[in-house]
């Protein structure tokens, strides 16, 4: 599976987070800190929002390398990728997101 292709099916590639980083795009920080904050109902800061892929070597923000539960699950496991649980699409966890973006089960499959 393509290495830009998160634990979760998200495409790293595509990724605000991963954007704000290697272009050293400050107000996309401070954007995407924002939305991540919303979205998850806890506080983001600009400077957390430092990433260079979910599965690559380097810096991950605080909220993919210490309190995303599927990333954890997936490391916990040995898995590279959701891809590989046979119980992908059963997943609770995966879920939550596959509401959102179901596109991360074809993402998944590769």
């Amino acid at each position: 599976m393509e290495q830009w292709i998160a634990c979760c099916g998200l495409d790293c590639k595509s990724c605000e987070a991963r954007l704000a980083t290697v272009n050293n795009d400050e107000a996309l920080r401070v954007k995407v800190a924002k939305e991540w904050g919303e979205m998850n109902q806890m506080e983001f800061k600009p400077e957390w929002i430092n990433c260079e892929g979910c599965r690559m070597d380097g810096c991950k923000t605080y909220y993919c390398s210490d309190l995303c539960k599927i990333r954890l699950c997936v490391k916990q496991k040995g898995y590279d990728t959701c891809g590989d649980c046979a119980k992908m699409k059963a997943c609770a966890i995966l879920g939550e997101l596959g509401q959102h973006t179901p596109e991360v089960y074809e993402r998944l499959k590769g």
